[in-house]
């Protein structure tokens, strides 16, 4: 059986941070009555791209975690990562979910998410070549 409990643990705080964006837009959504689109509301449209971004971002981040956790990457540095990774998200999402949050939490969130995967592609090809 193989088992990957970093990519696993990841992957449950990046579904449950996902969860909550989506219920946030649903939220924003049904007080305004708005079934495509953001009908112009900025709230809405902030809520939206933040759900999106996160949908964009933890995929390739959870496949590049996967491999390289499969490949025998040792957990020690996958957890790190997996932990960059997910503060940064949160940042991010924090962001992007409340309004009237400095743009820092977004910067912070992108930063910290860009250094997660740069870690994940050079943990993964370290692993691969040796």
């Amino acid at each position: 059986m193989i088992s990957l409990p970093i990519t696993s643990i990841t992957a449950i705080a990046a579904g449950t941070l996902i969860l909550l964006l989506t219920i946030n837009v649903v939220r924003l959504r049904r007080r305004d009555r708005v079934v495509l689109g953001d009908n112009g509301d900025r709230t809405l449209t902030k809520a939206i791209r933040g759900h999106a971004n996160a949908a964009e971002q933890f995929p390739i981040a959870l496949i590049l975690m996967g491999l390289a956790e499969l490949q025998g990457a040792g957990t020690s540095i996958l957890a790190v990562i997996a932990a960059i990774l997910i503060l940064g998200r949160s940042l991010h999402a924090i962001y992007f979910g409340l309004t009237g949050l400095h743009w820092r939490f977004r910067f912070y969130g992108m930063m910290l998410t860009l250094w997660a995967q740069i870690g994940l592609l050079v943990t993964l090809a370290i692993t691969i070549l040796r």
